[in-house]
C-alpha cells in the first residue's frame, strides 16, 4: 500500500507515447520503470479512459465492438512511467480457443510481469455486481495481486443511482474482503476522477523513490 499523502501530488501529464504491442511479455520494455495496467469487461470504456487520463485522443483505439484491445498495449507517461492497456476478459462471442488464449495472455502479464505496480480494474458503474468480475476480484485476491477498482461510465447515472450502485458493489465485495481496495469513479466523457487516479499513481510512484 502506497504511503498516504496530506497534500494531494499534483501530476501533469506532459507526454504521452505509444512504444509497443505485443502478447509476449518477455517483449515488454526492460527498462524496469514502473507499470500501471488497465483492464475491465467488454464495452468498459478502458480506452476512453486512458485517453481521458491523458487528454490525448487518440492514444488508446477505441471502439464501438468489445473485445478491440488483444495485445498487451505500452504507452509511455512523461518518460517515467507507463499506463499498460490489458486485453480485457469475458467476451463471450469469442470462441473457446480464442478465450483461453486472452485468458494466458492476461494471467502471464499479471503475474509475471514485475514491472506491475498496481492493476486498475475497470467496472461499469451502472451495473449490479456481475458474477465474472467479481470472480476476477476473488482471483486477483488469491493471488496477492495490488489493484484498485475504477467505477467508469458515472455520467450515464443520476448522482442517487450512481450512489447506490458504488454502494451495493462494496457491500457485496464486503462478504469476502476484510479490506476493501482503493476505489475511484470517473466518466472518461466529463473528466470525472482524472485527479483522483493521477494522484494516486503519483503517490506510489513517489513511494517507490523512498
Amino acid at each position: 500500500m502506497p504511503k498516504i499523502y496530506s497534500i494531494p501530488l499534483f501530476m501533469e501529464i506532459k507526454s504521452a507515447t505509444f512504444v509497443i504491442s505485443n502478447t509476449d511479455i518477455s517483449r515488454c520494455p526492460q527498462d524496469g520503470l514502473p507499470e500501471y495496467a488497465f483492464i475491465g469487461r467488454s464495452n468498459v470504456g478502458k480506452s476512453s479512459l486512458i485517453n481521458m487520463l491523458t487528454r490525448r485522443n487518440g492514444l488508446a483505439m477505441t471502439s464501438s465492438t468489445p473485445g478491440k484491445t488483444m495485445l498487451i498495449n505500452h504507452f509511455l507517461i512523461n518518460n517515467a512511467w507507463y499506463i499498460v492497456d490489458l486485453p480485457g476478459y469475458g467476451y463471450a462471442s469469442r470462441g473457446k480457443a480464442e478465450r483461453e488464449r486472452l485468458q494466458r495472455i492476461i494471467e502471464s502479464y499479471i503475474l509475471g510481469r514485475m514491472q506491475m505496480t498496481n492493476l486498475f480494474l475497470l467496472i461499469d458503474s451502472r451495473h449490479a455486481p456481475l458474477p465474472i468480475d467479481l470472480e476476477f476480484i476473488e482471483w486477483l485476491g488469491e493471488n496477492e495481486v495490488p489493484f484498485s477498482i475504477v467505477f467508469t461510465k458515472a455520467d450515464k447515472l443520476s448522482r442517487s443511482g450512481l450512489q447506490s450502485n458504488v454502494k451495493a458493489y462494496l457491500e457485496k465485495l464486503s462478504e469476502q474482503w476484510e479490506e476493501l481496495p482503493p476505489y475511484f469513479v470517473t466518466s472518461a466523457e466529463k473528466g470525472t476522477g482524472r485527479e483522483e487516479l493521477l494522484d494516486y499513481i503519483a503517490q506510489i510512484n513517489a513511494s517507490l523513490k523512498e
